[in-house]
């Protein structure tokens, strides 16, 4: 069984954070079919004292190691594709394929001295487009997609898929805490916080970020391994302060799991929601799991997850789940189970890409959506709110753990007390996705997962961020004053 969901945003640095493929963490979507037109609005050219200059489009090409790709040139719709094609509307005026920090710097120089929009793209899977600008200039960083371990230790390019970074990780034994999508980019994930299959273990993504090297709005080059900007990069979303090069991360060694999938007959769907959120919080560390509850007449739902741990451990800690139609157990090594879970089982690991790179995996069209549960929901309510409606799942994705005791001010990640993310993820009705938004704030509270990041979000600065927003705020004024790196929902 496939697990799908979407959440580890995609987006890098300067445009705003993304999920995944589709559910929060970064899975790949419910499978479905439908279009949306929801649309965004352009963020406003930043703010400078002088005059815009006009960009050099032939002065930049001869600059650059990499390739600039513009609407006339062979290649452009190809590369002005972001994860979702609702925004295949967005013409960006350039895209530069970055090989290099220089080149990233040239580029944040031409774009301040324009003031026009620019935005870093690794995976592209921003819920709201941010990755693409609509005739703005995008810093294509997937040519910058080395994995290298050195040790307890891997240094990232800022363009490397998460299937790139696990599998690169574990030819040296070695494991970081992810998403499961495998194509969304490893930036964004990290920018927004991070949820992953082994959060409860080894925490959040952001967790393990040991340091990065970052172009800043002023095209200064630096290495960031403390201080306030190490802190903002660490769950503040991205696109908000610089763009990110590479990303310097703590790993773990590479561990055994145990996956498992249960299913439920329709009409236990209550039932289930309700033990499922009272065993989560029961269970070691070592156990993550989700609960994903598709919309309907009735609404159904199916529990999945993994054991860094053995098949009788993980048989021992499942019967006290009420009991499912059917149920699948089985062990995988680390590699192994993030293909599991992104869908890529039956894939070798160069099918595991986008079609446009030579690989299997295409697009998906979707609206989504986040709260984030701080206290079990009602699970009636819950039904309640999907009854009837079509297309539409709420995937409910445990946290608590090692999440749990890092402080919410330690990091930009304030949401360290939930007991799981919930994302929203529809292929059909952009309206419906808000209904449930809303009614799964009155239930769970107005809290929200900013790598799931939704222009319509009510308060979004506060849902996103909490009560780290303030200090987010200083940040983003004192690296990027005149709104260099600015979009529709920056800090």
């Amino acid at each position: 069984m496939t697990i799908n969901r979407r959440r580890f945003l995609g987006v890098v640095a300067a445009g705003a954070a993304a999920a995944a493929c589709s559910p929060g963490r970064g899975a790949a979507p419910p499978t479905s079919t439908g279009t949306t037109t929801t649309t965004t609005t352009s963020a406003p050219p930043p703010s400078t004292s002088q005059a815009p200059v006009p960009p050099d489009w032939n002065a930049l090409r001869e600059q650059l190691k990499g390739e600039l790709i513009l609407p006339a040139d062979n290649g452009y719709a190809t590369a002005a594709r972001s994860y979702n094609p609702r925004f295949d509307n967005h013409k960006p005026a350039a895209i530069a394929r970055c090989q290099s920090p220089d080149d990233v710097q040239r580029c944040v120089d031409v774009a301040r001295d324009a003031r026009m929009p620019i935005a870093a793209r690794s995976g592209g899977h921003s819920y709201a487009g941010y990755s693409t600008p609509d005739k703005g200039l995008v810093l294509d960083l997937r040519p910058m997609a080395t994995v290298r371990v050195d040790g307890d230790t891997a240094e990232i390019g800022a363009g490397a898929r998460l299937m790139e970074v696990y599998s690169g990780l574990a030819d040296a034994g070695r494991a970081l805490p992810a998403g499961s999508c495998p194509t969304v980019g490893i930036s964004g994930l990290t920018l927004g916080g991070g949820i992953g299959v082994t959060a409860r273990k080894y925490g959040l993504t952001c967790d393990k970020l040991v340091s990065a090297k970052v172009v800043l709005a002023d095209g200064t080059q630096r290495t960031v391994d403390g201080d306030d900007l190490l802190w903002a990069l660490k769950g503040g979303g991205g696109g908000n302060f610089a763009v990110v090069t590479s990303f310097t991360f703590a790993t773990e060694p590479a561990p055994d799991m145990t996956v498992f999938s249960l299913r439920y007959p329709a009409g236990a769907t209550a039932d289930v929601i309700g033990a499922w959120q009272d065993w989560i919080a029961r269970q070691p560390d070592e156990m993550w799991s989700n609960c994903v509850v598709s919309a309907g007449s009735p609404p159904t739902c199916r529990v999945g997850g993994a054991l860094l741990g053995g098949e009788d451990q993980c048989k021992q800690l499942l019967r006290s789940m009420p009991r499912a139609s059917s149920l699948l157990i089985t062990g995988k090594g680390y590699l192994d189970a993030m293909r599991y879970f992104g869908g890529c089982s039956q894939r070798s690991l160069a099918q595991c890409r986008p079609e446009s790179e030579g690989g299997q995996l295409g697009r998906a069209t979707f609206t989504a959506s986040s709260r984030m549960l701080t206290e079990p929901v009602d699970p009636a309510a819950l039904v309640d709110l999907l009854r009837g409606r079509t297309a539409l799942d709420v995937l409910l994705d445990s946290l608590g753990g090692a999440v749990s005791r890092v402080a919410p001010g330690d990091t930009a990640f304030p949401h360290r007390a939930a007991l799981a993310s919930a994302q929203i993820y529809s292929s059909g009705d952009a309206r419906a996705v808000a209904e449930v938004r809303d009614g799964l704030g009155r239930l769970a509270g107005p809290h929200g997962y900013v790598n799931y990041i939704d222009p319509a979000m009510p308060d979004w600065a506060t849902a996103y961020y909490g009560d780290n927003l303030p200090r987010l705020r200083e940040v983003a004024a004192k690296y990027d004053p005149d709104k260099v790196f600015a979009f529709a929902q920056a800090l």
